[in-house]
């Protein structure tokens, strides 16, 4: 019985790249601004000087990208996001949702204040539907056919940005970043959905170690200069 080897990016040491969402008991975030949000918080954070050279997050980030690019989404209000406020990371803001995001630390080794934070209960919903995304603009694609939780589909617009911004040339990461990182997140219309994932854009394909099955695409990053 032949086995095959283990890839060595599942042979390095594992490392998650944390994210915390402001949920205040009255006053939760739209979902699609929470999921625009997560995304552009994981650019800034790979765009930010601390992450490249020799800054001070490098290593940590370098490691986390030889690895499997795990990113947790967890939640807090009150004096939890306080807390979290307090340990080194970028706090990034959209209409009205707030995403923390940090250096990525061991699998586990997360610094007590977020380890006590829940992943569950991230159930964002849409006040009213999301208007038409801008076809100039960068747009993260979303599965139809999946029903991902809020945080969840946070984590892989997340991934989604992240292929975007390793595809792109240094003059058009620039861009980007000087834009702010304009970004929007919408569900695929079905009819479309097949013709997206064989588009040459990149597609995020899930590990499947939560909520959905291995191997699933759960986005497409459709950004212009990639088109």
């Amino acid at each position: 019985m032949s086995h095959e080897p283990t890839p060595a990016r599942d042979l390095a040491p594992q490392f998650v790249l944390p994210l915390v969402v402001r949920i205040e008991r009255g006053a939760p975030p739209a979902r699609t601004d929470a999921l625009e949000t997560a995304a552009r918080a994981v650019l800034v954070l790979l765009g930010d000087s601390r992450a490249v050279g020799d800054g001070e997050w490098a290593a940590a980030v370098r490691d986390w990208q030889d690895a499997r690019i795990r990113k947790v989404v967890r939640r807090a209000r009150g004096a939890e996001w306080r807390r979290a406020e307090a340990l080194p990371g970028i706090t990034v803001t959209g209409k009205a949702a707030e995403v923390r995001v940090f250096p990525p630390v061991p699998l586990d080794g997360w610094p007590k204040e977020l380890a006590k934070l829940q992943v569950s209960g991230t159930d964002l919903d849409d006040p009213e539907p999301p208007m038409g995304a801008d076809p100039a603009a960068p747009v993260l694609w979303l599965n139809p056919d999946l029903d991902m939780s809020a945080g969840k589909a946070m984590a892989q617009a997340g991934h989604g940005a992240q292929l975007a911004w390793w595809a792109l040339s240094d003059e058009e990461r620039t861009a980007w970043r000087e834009a702010g990182f304009q970004l929007a997140v919408r569900t695929a219309d079905p009819a479309r959905w097949e013709e997206l994932t064989t588009s040459g854009l990149p597609v995020v394909r899930d590990a499947g170690f939560t909520e959905i099955a291995p191997g699933s695409c759960t986005v497409v990053a459709d950004h212009p200069a990639l088109r």
